[in-house]
């Protein structure tokens, strides 16, 4: 993988308050390899590629809608690699097809194992078991959260985001905000809204980071992928204010919940905040066909 050569933009969403916030839109930066997913990838791969396998193996971790399913079965395409995905949930063995995460990630290479969610949890035991039977491949925890991920996160900052006083970006497996916690100036804070309902979360960032320059609001409403008609509301509003397309699992949420401290008086006058828009997309055709089936509203693409 090489460091792209684009610049990532950063547009400012116009406030009625003397707060500045900007978007920095990480989710440009690959068609399919989106957001921070690509970061953390970044050096997991290379270091595993440096070794010059003689048969390169990927094998990841996710649900059946997971952003870093879809992400490292693109990635394995785009660099001739086979790829495997654990996925959560032995039901979908026999209708994975229907699933449009699962469906595209098959069409891009990736083979499947579907475990148990008792068999899911024990990630321990489960990689041992893996490391044996596949001793050569490169095995990338659920959403690539390890410390490779959090050096590649790295890339997400640069003299463009040295001015702003607060960095803001959604939080699952806390690899990203351990990302931005780690390499932050000094004079940063950085807020990683979980879209989890985890208490290890803290202690997790914390061991990546190093650092306590990191508060976690909450942001989940109520459990991780929950889909409230706030939110879908929320989204469809944003798209047609500033034209932008949030996903309803990540950058939706935080960016909801990061909007709400503003108005209620959470960042001090003059203070200029950065978001990351960490990408997700893929997410919103499975997601819309849960709230079809429920004659829900939809997420307007």
């Amino acid at each position: 993988m090489k460091i792209p050569d684009i610049e990532i933009p950063l547009i400012q969403l116009p406030l009625e308050k003397d707060i500045q916030l900007f978007l920095k839109r990480e989710d440009l930066i690959h068609p399919e390899i989106s957001g921070n997913k690509f970061w953390k990838l970044f050096y997991n791969v290379n270091s595993y590629l440096a070794l010059k396998p003689e048969h390169p193996f990927m094998i990841t971790f996710g649900g059946a809608f997971s952003n870093h399913i879809a992400a490292v079965a693109a990635l394995g395409k785009e660099f001739d690699l086979k790829t495997l995905g654990i996925i959560r949930g032995e039901e979908m063995t026999d209708k994975w097809q229907a699933n449009p995460t699962l469906a595209r990630a098959s069409d891009r290479g990736m083979d499947f194992r579907f475990v148990t969610r008792a068999h899911y949890r024990d990630k321990v035991a489960l990689t041992q078991t893996l490391e044996k039977e596949f001793p050569h491949a490169l095995i990338i925890p659920e959403g690539g959260t390890n410390r490779n991920a959090v050096q590649g996160v790295r890339h997400m900052l640069s003299e463009q985001t040295k001015s702003f006083d607060y960095l803001c970006t959604a939080a699952g497996t806390g690899g990203t905000v351990a990302g931005l916690s780690r390499f932050a100036e000094d004079h940063q804070q950085v807020l990683g809204f979980k879209v989890v309902d985890d208490y290890s979360l803290y202690n997790r960032v914390l061991n990546l980071s190093q650092r306590q320059n990191f508060t976690l609001p909450e942001a989940h409403d109520g459990g991780y992928g929950k889909i409230t008609g706030e939110n879908i509301r929320f989204i469809n509003n944003f798209k047609l204010k500033y034209g932008i397309q949030l996903d309803p699992i990540y950058t939706g949420k935080m960016l909801r919940k990061l909007f709400e401290l503003i108005e209620s008086g959470y960042f001090p006058t003059g203070s200029k905040i950065l978001a990351f828009h960490t990408g997700g997309l893929q997410g919103i055709s499975g997601a819309n066909e849960l709230l079809r089936k429920q004659n829900r509203e939809l997420i307007k693409l």
